[in-house]
């Protein structure tokens, strides 16, 4: 034991801290290294590769090799990809690439890596907010929506159609058939646009604060053709279409909302008496106790305060933030006028709960 002016230390355990925070530092800029590596193609372009030099990974992705090389460098002494430097040559081991790798979606780990440079580039403003209270505004998180698309295209959008539409008994047919249906925050669209792609017969809309997400939605739009739905900028905390809508969606959206307690009792409304909100958000307690062996706990929570929370705050609202977790989903659920829920998680995606909701 050591003896610090305010308490006695147990240099072991004090050790072994100092050895957690270098593996913190590591890995920080290993999650980096990793955001580079996808939007560079790299991983990719590695995965394709026998054993090969940098000249020719670099040659191979069309890349700078003196930036190529050092990357290799952070990537290889971070245990990511093996390199034998009798041949100074480099590979990515096919277990690495089954997470790393376009091929490998949904289970692409490096999509998500790409969060941290974006909220890394609000870092400033968040620290003024520690101090000064308020929120970050959407606009300042350059990229955000872009990711977010390809995040959702990966835990969303490839298991719409054989994993989380059976989870509403019926609901194929219905959107055969040919129903109303409302995506509230609905970003970029993937998803909405899918269903319509999927679903001639049925009328899809989608409403989001982000001009920036619906310009990309609309021109996917146009790029496919279709004429079954449409992308509005719109405040859904404002949504006043009652009896509208057969089936209203909502996707890891509605704990960003400034007001979500009137976004939700805007959705119940606008519901037919038969109507379904299929909701899926954060998989979480609303209690930290409950979160400690959540295996991403920490980056939720960070992902929450220089994100899902501050924009809330920077709107006015709420700040329920990205944990607000399943009791007080449920609580907020009912006390906007539903009285059926029913929370699903599906085998392949720990990260969220699916609520099927009904007035």
């Amino acid at each position: 034991m050591i003896a610090t002016t305010n308490a006695v230390i147990d240099q072991a355990r004090a050790e072994a801290f100092a050895d957690k925070m270098i593996d913190v530092l590591n890995s920080g800029a290993l999650a980096l290294a990793t955001s580079i590596g996808h939007r560079t193609g790299l991983f990719d372009t590695l995965a394709e590769l026998p054993p090969s030099t940098s000249e020719e990974i670099a040659r191979a992705a069309g890349l700078n090799e003196r930036y190529v090389r050092e990357w290799l460098g952070a990537v290889v002494t971070g245990g990511i990809v093996e390199y034998d430097p009798a041949l100074c040559s480099f590979w990515l081991p096919a277990e690495h690439a089954a997470w790393l790798t376009r091929a490998a979606s949904p289970d692409n780990l490096a999509v998500p890596a790409q969060y941290i440079p974006i909220l890394a580039g609000v870092e400033d403003r968040i620290v003024e907010c520690f101090r000064e209270g308020g929120g970050v505004d959407y606009c300042h998180f350059t990229r955000f929506h872009q990711v977010m698309a390809e995040d959702s295209g990966q835990t969303v959008v490839a298991a719409l159609f054989d994993a989380i539409l059976p989870l509403v008994p019926g609901l194929t047919d219905r959107l055969a058939a040919g129903i109303e249906v409302l995506d509230v925050g609905c970003g970029s669209g993937r998803a909405l646009i899918e269903l319509a792609e999927a679903f001639p017969r049925s009328r899809f809309a989608g409403y989001d604060l982000s001009q920036e997400a619906i310009a990309r939605a609309r021109a996917e739009v146009r790029a496919r053709g279709l004429n079954n739905v449409t992308f509005e900028v719109r405040d859904v905390a404002e949504l006043d279409e009652p009896g509208r809508y057969d089936f209203i969606t909502a996707f890891d959206a509605i704990h960003d909302q400034a007001n979500p307690s009137r976004v939700l009792a805007g959705i119940c409304r606008a519901l037919r008496p038969d109507g379904v909100l299929l909701m899926q958000d954060i998989a979480g307690s609303t209690h930290l106790e409950n979160n400690l062996g959540h295996p991403i706990a920490a980056l939720l929570y960070t992902i929450s305060f220089m994100h899902c929370m501050t924009v809330s705050l920077a709107q006015g609202g709420d700040g329920l933030g990205t944990m607000w977790g399943r009791e007080q989903a449920d609580q907020m659920l009912r006390e906007a006028g539903f009285g059926q829920i029913d929370v699903h998680q599906l085998a392949h995606d720990f990260q969220n709960y699916f609520y099927v909701v009904r007035v």
